[in-house]
Protein backbone atom coordinates (compact mmCIF):
# COMPACT_ATOMS: atom_id res chain seq x y z
CA UNK A 1 0.00 0.00 0.00
CA UNK A 2 3.13 2.30 0.62
CA UNK A 3 4.31 1.50 -2.48
CA UNK A 4 1.26 2.79 -4.41
CA UNK A 5 1.00 5.44 -2.41
CA UNK A 6 4.49 6.84 -3.33
CA UNK A 7 3.57 6.13 -6.78
CA UNK A 8 0.55 8.33 -6.45
CA UNK A 9 2.16 11.29 -4.93
CA UNK A 10 5.24 11.10 -7.42
CA UNK A 11 3.32 11.27 -10.74
CA UNK A 12 1.16 13.86 -9.11
CA UNK A 13 4.39 15.64 -9.23
CA UNK A 14 5.60 14.97 -12.12
CA UNK A 15 2.41 15.68 -14.12
CA UNK A 16 2.16 19.09 -12.06
CA UNK A 17 5.88 19.90 -13.13
CA UNK A 18 4.82 18.92 -17.26
CA UNK A 19 1.74 20.37 -17.09
CA UNK A 20 3.08 24.00 -15.60
CA UNK A 21 5.71 23.90 -18.60
CA UNK A 22 3.68 23.17 -21.35
CA UNK A 23 3.45 27.11 -23.23
CA UNK A 24 0.06 28.15 -23.42
CA UNK A 25 -0.26 27.23 -27.66
CA UNK A 26 0.13 23.51 -26.87
CA UNK A 27 -3.11 23.40 -24.32
CA UNK A 28 -5.05 22.27 -26.90
CA UNK A 29 -3.76 19.60 -28.31
CA UNK A 30 -2.47 18.34 -25.21
CA UNK A 31 -6.36 18.59 -24.16
CA UNK A 32 -7.08 16.49 -26.75
CA UNK A 33 -4.57 13.34 -26.37
CA UNK A 34 -5.60 13.52 -22.55
CA UNK A 35 -9.50 12.86 -23.70
CA UNK A 36 -8.34 10.19 -25.91
CA UNK A 37 -6.28 8.49 -23.00
CA UNK A 38 -9.48 8.96 -20.94
CA UNK A 39 -11.13 7.19 -23.45
CA UNK A 40 -9.08 4.16 -23.10
CA UNK A 41 -10.28 4.32 -19.68
CA UNK A 42 -13.39 4.21 -20.38
CA UNK A 43 -13.26 0.89 -22.28
CA UNK A 44 -11.27 -0.96 -19.65
CA UNK A 45 -14.47 0.16 -17.46
CA UNK A 46 -16.74 -1.41 -19.49
CA UNK A 47 -14.49 -4.45 -19.48
CA UNK A 48 -14.25 -4.86 -15.86
CA UNK A 49 -18.14 -4.23 -15.77
CA UNK A 50 -18.89 -6.41 -18.30
CA UNK A 51 -16.99 -9.28 -16.77
CA UNK A 52 -18.52 -8.90 -12.79
CA UNK A 53 -15.95 -10.58 -11.13
CA UNK A 54 -17.09 -9.68 -8.01
CA UNK A 55 -19.46 -7.07 -6.64
CA UNK A 56 -16.67 -4.42 -5.34
CA UNK A 57 -14.90 -4.94 -8.65
CA UNK A 58 -18.10 -4.52 -10.32
CA UNK A 59 -18.95 -1.15 -7.98
CA UNK A 60 -15.29 -0.23 -8.57
CA UNK A 61 -16.08 -0.48 -12.57
CA UNK A 62 -19.15 1.72 -12.58
CA UNK A 63 -17.23 4.60 -10.06
CA UNK A 64 -14.29 4.42 -12.89
CA UNK A 65 -16.52 4.65 -16.10
CA UNK A 66 -18.64 7.58 -14.02
CA UNK A 67 -15.73 9.22 -13.37
CA UNK A 68 -13.65 8.67 -16.93
CA UNK A 69 -16.61 9.70 -18.60
CA UNK A 70 -17.25 12.94 -16.76
CA UNK A 71 -13.49 13.64 -17.56
CA UNK A 72 -14.01 13.39 -21.07
CA UNK A 73 -16.99 15.32 -21.51
CA UNK A 74 -15.71 17.99 -19.55
CA UNK A 75 -12.33 17.59 -21.69
CA UNK A 76 -14.74 17.96 -25.03
CA UNK A 77 -16.09 21.21 -23.42
CA UNK A 78 -13.13 22.93 -22.51
CA UNK A 79 -11.21 21.60 -25.78
CA UNK A 80 -14.33 23.18 -27.87
CA UNK A 81 -13.95 26.84 -26.05
CA UNK A 82 -9.90 26.63 -26.38
CA UNK A 83 -10.68 26.28 -29.61
CA UNK A 84 -13.54 28.60 -30.80
CA UNK A 85 -10.97 31.05 -29.24
CA UNK A 86 -9.50 31.15 -32.61
CA UNK A 87 -12.37 31.09 -34.70
CA UNK A 88 -13.52 34.35 -35.90
CA UNK A 89 -16.27 36.90 -34.39
CA UNK A 90 -18.41 36.79 -37.41
CA UNK A 91 -18.35 32.76 -37.66
CA UNK A 92 -18.92 32.97 -34.01
CA UNK A 93 -22.12 35.62 -34.72
CA UNK A 94 -23.84 33.55 -37.26
CA UNK A 95 -23.75 30.56 -35.46
CA UNK A 96 -20.96 28.31 -37.31
CA UNK A 97 -19.06 26.02 -35.14
CA UNK A 98 -16.59 24.96 -37.38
Amino acid sequence: MVGFLMVFVLAVFVGFEIITRVPPTLHTPLMSGSNAISGITIVGAIVVVAAGYTGAARWLGVVALAMATINVVGGYVVTQRMLNMFTSRKKRRRGGRS
